[in-house]
């Protein structure tokens, strides 16, 4: 995502206008699928170290691709009011919150992580979609703000302001009693807990994924690596496994989270400023859109806050941009959020086909992740005819299945439905993607989240 040291930087606005539309620009990008920075593909072998956060313990790296945007200044709180859709009283000093952002007519922008670490200090953590789109707004308000970013690993090196890892599985609890000889406090859910790992001050946010429960620990980049041999040290009492590149890529399949849905900026004239002061910098302007789900209009690409599980996480008693087009989607949702379990058959005999019947056979499917676009759109069919979008896809080893998260019509959103997947990409305008066939694949509708969450459930 550089930039060329030759040319000077072009606006996303730019971009589109000589592309022509926003759906030519997204689907004639060679850009790839996100790649993480820094870690190794695997540590031991990433069936083994997805299956630790399930069934044993897992230590994940975070301290690399995911963009920070620190917010500073005495109305933090009120400035992320305007553009949230969350409530925010009450929001208390180490406490987190899933930040989610929409668009002036409701589609959804982006969202992330807020840690609220003092009374005027917030950070974002995620994906860069929400902190540019914070980010942008903080540089033109009038309120008490300043914005400083962090960016990822993807862009630059050097060093942080934080490093972060998680433990995860059913015995991270006990590993982080050991590894803190018996001194961790209690944290509930989505709090954030400070205490001492040897000897380095650190603090944690409690959450979990594939339904287990879990600690995201972060501290002063000078400390990581003595927590980290800390963690490692106690954690082989458990057999813990370190996560590389290849097992991370999988873990939003299985949480149930929808990591990276299109930012919903491409359209519109609201949007014309955002994207006058977005550049070829951003991932929004050099992401490339994928999949076999066509349509010439960038709106059919878009998703809601709704439709991806956070309508609980709209709050209509404060004013915020999107409010009122989304209370008309939570009045009348069109799509739900699902778990589609691809058939093992199906694909068996597409990627036998993609590796032994040359330009005739179906699109190579890498494992454990087959995305192979910025952004992920196949096209979901019930009985031949349009049902849903299939977005983002890998191979389970824990539900020993590819399965995806997909927005299907609420009529054949029920567990058990039978639905077909297209998968490929017809008429590609992208030299990265491979001759072949659009194959169907058999789909059954599941849960999202796949597994069920006890940490919110009280069974740990």
């Amino acid at each position: 995502m550089a930039l060329s040291h030759n040319a000077p930087p072009k606006s996303l606005q730019e971009v589109l206008d000589e592309a022509g539309s926003p759906v030519k620009l997204l689907r004639g990008s060679n850009l790839g699928p996100y790649t993480f920075p820094v870690i190794p593909p695997e540590f031991t072998n990433w069936r083994d170290e997805v299956r630790a956060w399930k069934d044993g313990v897992a230590l994940l790296e975070l301290s690399y691709h995911m963009t920070e945007l620190h917010l500073r200044g005495r109305d933090v709180v009120k400035f992320l009011s305007q553009l949230a859709t969350n409530k925010f009283e009450p929001f208390p000093v180490k406490r987190g919150k899933q930040l989610v952002l929409a668009g002036h007519d409701g589609y959804f922008i982006a969202d992330a992580i807020l840690f609220r670490e003092s009374e005027d200090f917030l950070r974002i953590v995620g994906a860069p979609f929400a902190s540019d789109w914070v980010q942008f707004n903080a540089e033109k308000t009038d309120l008490d703000v300043t914005a400083t970013r962090d960016d990822n690993f993807s862009i630059r090196s050097g060093t942080r302001d934080v490093f972060r890892v998680q433990v995860q599985g059913p015995h991270a609890l006990t590993l982080m009693r050991d590894v803190t000889a018996g001194t961790l406090p209690e944290i509930k859910f989505f709090d954030i807990g400070e205490f001492k790992i040897a000897g380095q001050t650190v603090r944690a946010l409690r959450h979990g994924m594939a339904g287990e429960p879990g600690y995201e620990i972060y501290g002063p980049w000078d400390a990581q690596q003595i927590v980290r041999e800390a963690l490692e040290k106690a954690g082989e009492k458990y057999g813990m496994r370190k996560v590389g590149a290849l097992a991370y890529s999988t873990t939003a399949q299985e949480s149930g989270w929808m990591p990276m849905p299109l930012p919903a900026i491409y359209h519109g004239e609201a949007m014309r400023p955002y994207r006058k002061w977005l550049t070829n910098y951003f991932l929004e302007t050099i992401g490339s859109l994928g999949g076999s789900f066509e349509s010439d209009d960038i709106v059919d690409y878009y998703v809601d806050p709704v439709e991806v599980g956070y309508g609980s996480l709209i709050d209509f008693e404060h004013d915020f941009i999107g409010r009122d087009a989304l209370r008309q989607k939570v009045a009348t949702p069109r799509r739900k959020k699902v778990t589609l379990v691809w058939d093992n058959n199906d694909v068996i005999d597409l990627m036998r086909s993609s590796l032994f019947e040359a330009s005739a056979g179906g699109k190579y499917m890498q494992l454990p992740n087959p995305m192979y676009a910025t952004f992920q759109s196949d096209a979901v069919l019930r009985n031949g005819k349009s049902a849903g979008i299939s977005q983002w896809l890998a191979y389970s080893a824990n539900a020993e299945a590819i399965i995806s998260l997909a927005l299907v019509d609420t009529e054949y959103a029920t567990p058990g439905t039978e639905v077909t997947v297209l998968w490929g990409e017809p008429n590609t305008l992208r030299r990265t993607v491979d001759k072949h066939r659009v194959r169907e694949i058999k789909a059954k509708v599941a849960p999202a989240p796949y597994f069920e969450k006890v940490i919110k459930t009280g069974r740990q």
